[in-house]
């Protein structure tokens, strides 16, 4: 799905924007690919007159910020890389139970967090059902685009300064695939989250909250493409 007016209306007020057939966004019947969407998001940029932004992707929102990067280099600030991979062809296979559940649609919290951390959510009247608002269809479909991301020959042409960041437990995009990532885009680095599983960035909010936030700040969005400000960041 290429950007156009679709993407453009998907800039809600708050600054909040939907992948197409989540929330209340438009359901196109075909078009999905991680490219497209990555097309999409600088479609929104181009309708808030945002020249460029710092990126970051979680899972195949990872997927979609490497299109960015690649595709888009001038729009890209730092690049932030969160438990995602190359792509099936080239990345680390997770395991195969847990790929029968994905494809499924199936209950993913045990991939999400630990049981203590769930308990957490459930005595707060967190929602545990991930797919709220999502339809079975538009999840596979999404499922589709996510599982033929393919940007392995792309990652050596990106630009931006790249934080790769990864639970060591992830078992719904297993850890090797940051390592992977970063031997491939030039001078990124790794930061690993000791026991953290997919959902890092909520049960270990303050150290995945912090890492990222040190690396932007060594690289402002302002600085030229490539260039790097302050220390290196550490592989954590």
């Amino acid at each position: 799905m290429g950007a156009g007016p679709g993407a453009a209306r998907a800039a809600a007020p708050g600054g909040r924007v939907r992948l197409p057939g989540t929330g209340a966004s438009e359901i196109p019947e075909d078009g999905y690919t991680t490219r497209g969407f990555a097309a999409d998001a600088v479609a929104v940029l181009d309708a808030l007159g945002i020249a460029r932004a710092h990126v970051y992707g979680f899972s195949m929102g990872g997927r979609v910020a490497q299109w960015v990067a690649i595709d888009h280099p001038d729009r890209v600030g730092a690049l932030v890389l969160g438990a995602t991979t190359p792509g099936d062809r080239h990345g680390v296979p997770r395991p195969a139970h847990v790929d029968a559940r994905l494809a499924a649609n199936g209950d993913l919290n045990e991939f999400l967090h630990s049981p203590e951390w769930m308990r957490v959510r459930l005595d707060h009247g967190v929602c545990p059902d991930w797919r709220v608002g999502t339809s079975p269809a538009v999840a596979a479909r999404h499922y589709r685009a996510s599982q033929g991301h393919d940007a392995w020959d792309g990652l050596a042409s990106i630009t931006a300064p790249t934080l790769c960041v990864h639970g060591t437990a992830d078992v719904l995009n297993v850890v090797e695939n940051s390592t992977l990532l970063a031997s491939r885009i030039p001078d990124a680095t790794v930061h690993l989250i000791e026991g953290a599983r997919h959902g890092y960035f909520e049960e270990f909010e303050a150290e995945s909250t912090a890492a990222v936030l040190d690396f932007l700040a060594a690289h402002p969005i302002d600085a030229p493409t490539g260039a790097v400000t302050g220390s290196r960041e550490r592989l954590g």
